[in-house]
């Protein structure tokens, strides 16, 4: 039978490692922040606690056979469903598939965690972490394209959205946020645009784009 002690050790191990993970998704505003993170990683501690030791008053009745994995095993299931309400599919881009990743592996780490596991828990952090960190921007080189990228458009109130989105889809770009910032007497504008995933060498090609749309007066790149 499991100790109060090392059930508590579990558990806020569980939340420490959970939210750390959870503080570098928060970090980039992702969908699953800290909070999150934190949830499914206790709570699979705690599944993998109750399926290895709340069963213990049943099975020392005789012929009863319980698998403790099975309850741990609905885990990876359900949290499926939860990686599944994270992922979108946005303007011909699927968008959330790292953050529903990184859900899954931090169920994983709370498993660990539960079963007593706890360096392959620590382990599988700091390779998420490492992962997150340093691949990321490595997968940008790779693929050769920006993160982000941002542009301020002062623009007339014939400023047309559609011709917008257009502009930014023809270099191949992401239109991520847009903001009206501040508006002048004589009905001029400023727009803050951001656009991720733009080819490399092909910030000049959309500010012309983007200086061909309705309304755009002048486009300048940077906040």
């Amino acid at each position: 039978m499991l100790t109060i002690g090392e059930t508590l050790i579990r558990l806020v191990l569980a939340v420490f490692l959970g939210g750390v993970v959870g503080w570098e998704r928060e970090r980039h505003d992702k969908a699953a922040g800290l909070r999150t993170h934190i949830l499914v990683s206790v709570a699979s501690a705690l599944v993998m606690i109750v399926s290895t030791y709340g069963f213990n008053s049943v099975l020392s009745r005789e012929s009863t056979v319980l698998d403790p994995s099975r309850v741990a095993a609905g885990v990876v299931t359900g949290i499926g469903f939860l990686g599944a309400g994270i992922i979108i599919f946005r303007r011909d881009v699927v968008v959330g598939l790292t953050t529903a990743a990184g859900i899954w592996a931090v169920s994983a780490i709370g498993l660990a965690v539960g079963g007593g596991l706890y360096w392959a828990a620590i382990a599988t952090t700091a390779i998420a972490l490492f992962v997150f960190t340093v691949v990321r921007p490595l997968e940008a080189r790779i693929r050769n394209v920006h993160e982000r990228v941002f542009l301020t458009v002062e623009a007339d109130h014939n400023f047309s959205m559609k011709e917008l989105e257009e502009a930014v889809a023809s270099v191949s770009a992401v239109l991520k946020g847009l903001q009206i910032e501040s508006c002048q007497d004589e009905g001029t504008c400023k727009v803050k645009i951001i656009v991720e995933r733009l080819p490399e060498k092909y910030e000049y090609t959309i500010v012309e784009a983007l200086k061909k749309v309705s309304g755009a007066k002048k486009v300048a790149l940077g906040k």
